[in-house]
């Protein structure tokens, strides 16, 4: 089977890809009897590609009768959109996060026939006629988006009758924003119950909803020895181990907050995850040679859940995936600098369900994390919740319910 998506997993949270963007992949159609799913991502943040990548993934093991093919919409925009999608969406989280959380709710509360929304969409079809066409001419049996703008861009077309393949919409947080809600979906995953019940209050049908959890990469179902990780990493698996990720631009000035950690007069071992951004990488690795075996300075990887098996606990912000994959590896969590909107929305969905603490500033982060060193049985007890709650099959069964439904005349276009 070939998969036409971008082989670089993008691991580590936040990355913005500024500097690694996916390239356009050519759209010819496969041969005949093959059934063709096309999965759409926007590659502001990391999250939404690993989603879409890891459907990919785990299409590819269905065997040579479906082809998955991952598009990054930016590919097919103009110069101007897709830097107000990308950089200026990075600028505005990392400088501006309150602007953010403004807009967030603003939006999320807006009426969708309201002047300036009908204004807004107008805006996203014009800047996106090229994706249109490649879509025409790919001609999938079906269409994930694990994005909101594809899929408001999607129920356009198929309101006026410009494409007859349905469209199901995978959300990437453990919270609903208006403006993932489209007329015309075929259907809707949804993180947790509670998404599904704010899903059924706007009025999607439920037999349209499924519970599946947020994609995650297969690794992450797989069991790891720690011992054996740890040693891997040249870390000492009997010593405590926490591991610190803040995305791969360093949103959450990871450099201050590895120093005040190491500085504390606890015995344990840090993993500090860099992403891309070599500058921080190079000031970490500058760290660590004054902290000779407490610090382990990780740059871009793809092997970043045997990481994660090495950590007793993780420091980190919010994001839908990372979280997802945190819960997979039963890994408790330190909340660090969320993102107002979905982010905070994340949280209060981990702080409700025992498995994270938050920070709230510096000195409450060093608090948190002596608390987790000094009482084991509060972090076996938040491992033991995380385990249950993570879903590290979700994109099996995202793409099974997409195959199964191909057939149901109830989920046809409408």
């Amino acid at each position: 089977m070939r998969l036409a998506f971008v082989k670089d997993m993008l691991w580590s949270q936040g990355d913005s890809l500024a500097n690694g963007r996916l390239q356009p992949v050519d759209l010819e159609p496969e041969p005949t009897g093959q059934k063709k799913i096309l999965v759409l991502s926007v590659s502001a943040g990391a999250g939404h590609l690993r989603a879409a990548q890891a459907i990919c993934a785990q299409a590819d093991t269905y065997g040579a009768n479906i082809t998955a093919t991952h598009l990054d919409v930016m590919d097919y925009v103009t110069a101007g959109f897709r830097k107000l999608y990308t950089d200026f969406y990075i600028a505005l989280i990392s400088k501006h996060p309150a602007v953010w959380g403004y807009l967030y709710q603003r939006t999320n509360t807006a009426r969708p026939n309201s002047t300036l929304q009908k204004f807004r969409r107008g805006i996203e079809r014009l800047n996106t006629k090229k994706l249109s066409k490649k879509i025409a001419l790919f001609k999938p049996d079906a269409i994930i988006c694990t994005h909101f703008l594809p899929a408001e861009i999607l129920a356009h077309m198929i309101r006026n009758a410009k494409l007859d393949c349905p469209v199901w919409v995978q959300v990437t947080d453990f919270d609903l924003h208006r403006m993932w809600v489209h007329e015309g979906m075929a259907g809707y995953f949804a993180a947790n119950e509670e998404v599904a019940c704010r899903m059924r209050a706007l009025d999607i049908a439920p037999h349209r909803i499924q519970v599946t959890g947020i994609p995650i990469m297969p690794v992450f179902s797989q069991t790891f020895n720690r011992a054996k990780c740890a040693r891997e990493l040249n870390l000492d698996p009997e010593r405590p181990i926490v591991m610190l990720m803040g995305g791969g631009a360093g949103l959450g000035s990871l450099e201050e907050v590895a120093e005040r950690l190491l500085a504390m007069d606890q015995d344990f071992q840090l993993i500090v995850l860099a992403g891309r951004n070599l500058e921080l990488l190079s000031a970490l690795k500058e760290l660590a040679a004054r902290f000779p075996e407490k610090l382990l300075a990780q740059g871009y990887t793809d092997r970043v859940e045997r990481l994660m098996a090495s950590a007793d606990f993780v420091i980190t912000k919010p994001g839908g995936l990372t979280i997802s994959e945190c819960l997979a590896m039963g890994l408790p969590m330190i909340i660090n600098a969320p993102i107002p909107g979905q982010e905070e929305r994340n949280a209060d969905f981990l702080l409700e369900e025992g498995v994270a603490l938050k920070a709230i500033d510096a000195v409450t982060l060093e608090y948190r994390v002596r608390l987790l060193l000094e009482r084991p049985e509060k972090l076996a007890e938040m491992r033991a919740k995380a385990i249950a709650l993570g879903k590290p099959h979700a994109a099996r069964q995202v793409v099974k319910t997409v195959l199964e439904k191909l057939t149901d005349t109830r989920y046809a276009v409408h």
